[in-house]
C-alpha cells in the first residue's frame, strides 16, 4: 500500500507541475497582453490549488506511514541529508508552497480589476512552482539518486 501511496505522490507531482506552469504562462500572457482575467484561468487556479492540496494529502500519508514524522525529534536525523530533507525541508517547503497556491486562487477571487487578478494569480503561483521545484527530491541531487523521475 505504501508503494502504492508513494508512487501515486510521485506521478501526482507532474500533474501538479504541469497545471502550475499552466497557470502561470496562462496569467502571465494576460497580463502581457493587457487581456481580461478569463474564466478558464479561474478553473486553472482551481484546478492548481484542488491537485496541490490532493498531493498534499497524499505526502501527509505517506509522511505518517513511512515513519517520518516519528523521526523529528530523534537524535541524528538532523545530521542525515535524506532523513532531515524528509522530515523537515520537504514538508516544510511544500506546505509554503500549499499556501502560495492557496493564496494564488483566493486572492484572485477577491481582486476588483483583471489586472489584479492576472497579477496575483501570475505572483502567487509562480511563488508556488519555485518553492516546488526547490523542495522536489529530484534524482540528480547527492543522496536522492534511488529516487527516480516517476
Amino acid at each position: 500500500m505504501i508503494t502504492g501511496f508513494q508512487h501515486l505522490h510521485s506521478a501526482m507531482r507532474w500533474v501538479v507541475l504541469a497545471l502550475i506552469v499552466v497557470t502561470i504562462f496562462k496569467a502571465w500572457s494576460a497580463k502581457r497582453n493587457g487581456s481580461g482575467f478569463s474564466a478558464g484561468q479561474a478553473k486553472l487556479g482551481l484546478f492548481s490549488m484542488i491537485s496541490l492540496h490532493v498531493q498534499l494529502l497524499l505526502g501527509l500519508a505517506l509522511y505518517f506511514m513511512k515513519g517520518w514524522a516519528g523521526l523529528l525529534g530523534s537524535p541524528g536525523v538532523m545530521s542525515s541529508t535524506v532523513m532531515r530533507f524528509f522530515t523537515v525541508e520537504h514538508l516544510v517547503g511544500m506546505l509554503i508552497a500549499i499556501l502560495f497556491g492557496t493564496l494564488g486562487h483566493s486572492l484572485v477571487k477577491r481582486a476588483n480589476t483583471d489586472e489584479l487578478k492576472n497579477q496575483r494569480q501570475l505572483r502567487y503561483f509562480l511563488l508556488a512552482f519555485v518553492v516546488i521545484i526547490a523542495s522536489i527530491p529530484w534524482p540528480i541531487r547527492p543522496g536522492f539518486e534511488a529516487y527516480g523521475w516517476f
